[in-house]
């Protein structure tokens, strides 16, 4: 059953969007030749998962990399931008899939380095890859309602060790069902963003107001794709990951086309009015599927996932920070940012640009 959750904002701005991207690229190529055992023996050319994905090369941190570090160099950029003190801010949180430790929240290590005041809210919050679109709500609920005047949502996501330990269980099983059900792990990337959001008060940064949103979800569909833990027969666990892509695909679309209906009747927009949309970055396939399905032009869309794969939660702001570099959005756009995911989950923000 679809359920609908709706948000309007008079008084909540984007003074800054930063991005801390891993150096090391790690190709397609690469994982697809460590898989020519399995690919041959299904008759599958190297080169077919990029192909179908459109995916050429994610990033991933160094070996033994915290995520802690990616986050913070994040944040602090993220202030600089916007010569906004850690001082200033009410609450962090941190919104990512991967995560230090199960306690203390890893927002805690961020606001630990940053010196957060005592006073701020810090946590952390976990809903797959719309974690970071749910923090960014979160903290400007509390901006609308005069809580505070500054929060920050920081994000750092890592694909390498979950890669690594399905291209090696895609060698010892090779059956075509567990090669479907892992292709879609292959596509995962890295990266770190931070979103500092305020009620416009700051001197500095380019400002960018969040006008409102709608949120849908369709959870009969939350087994369609799995991150956990397996244990296995002596006791230990290893780290699995499992979609069902096609299904996944399908109800994606479906949710998605729902949410834009009712994400055009609450900001009141014309589809002929949004100048730029940021969606979260999975596939080809997903990408132009999902804006043929609401009737986007890809052109008036940012690509990242041919160059950085599927980031979780930092797809859509870390996105938008790309877009803006490279001057795809200017001042006075309006711009929509969708993101969806496992549960599943879809939301949809305004943003005056």
């Amino acid at each position: 059953m679809l359920t609908v959750s709706t948000m309007r904002y008079t008084r909540v701005y984007i003074d800054a969007l930063a991005v801390e991207l891993p150096t090391e690229v790690v190709t397609m190529s690469h994982h697809e030749h460590q898989l020519a055992p399995v690919l041959s023996q299904m008759k599958v050319p190297v080169g077919h998962v990029e192909t179908i994905t459109g995916i050429a090369e994610r990033r991933f941190w160094p070996v033994g990399a915290g995520l802690v570090e990616g986050a913070e160099k994040a944040a602090r950029k993220a202030l600089d931008q916007a010569g906004v003190k850690a001082s200033d801010l009410g609450a962090l949180v941190y919104t990512s899939v991967c995560r230090e430790h199960f306690e203390p929240a890893t927002a805690c290590l961020i606001a630990g380095a940053l010196k957060l005041p005592a006073e701020a809210m810090v946590y952390d919050l976990s809903n797959a890859c719309l974690g970071a679109l749910n923090g960014l709500l979160e903290v400007a609920n509390h901006i609308e309602l005069g809580h505070f005047r500054a929060g920050l949502v920081v994000a750092c996501e890592s694909a390498r060790s979950i890669i690594e330990q399905t291209v090696q269980a895609m060698l010892q099983d090779s059956s075509a069902n567990f090669f479907m059900r892992s292709m879609a792990t292959l596509t995962g990337g890295s990266g770190a963003v931070a979103i500092l959001v305020t009620d416009g008060s700051f001197a500095g940064g380019e400002r960018h107001q969040l006008l409102g949103g709608v949120l849908r979800s369709a959870t009969e569909h939350h087994s369609l794709c799995r991150w956990g833990f397996t244990e296995n027969e002596n006791g230990t666990y290893t780290q699995t990951m499992a979609t069902d892509a096609r299904a996944v695909l399908q109800h994606g679309l479906e949710l998605g086309k729902a949410t834009w209906q009712a994400f055009l009747r609450t900001m009141d927009w014309d589809p002929q009015s949004i100048d730029r949309t940021i969606t979260h970055q999975v596939s080809r396939t997903h990408r132009q599927q999902m804006l043929g399905s609401i009737e986007r032009s890809l052109d008036q869309d940012y690509p990242t996932f041919h160059r950085l794969g599927n980031i979780g939660s930092v797809s859509v702001p870390l996105t938008a920070a790309l877009a803006a570099e490279d001057g795809f959005l200017q001042p006075g756009q309006r711009v929509a940012w969708l993101g969806i995911g496992s549960g599943l989950n879809c939301l949809m923000l305004a943003i005056q640009w």
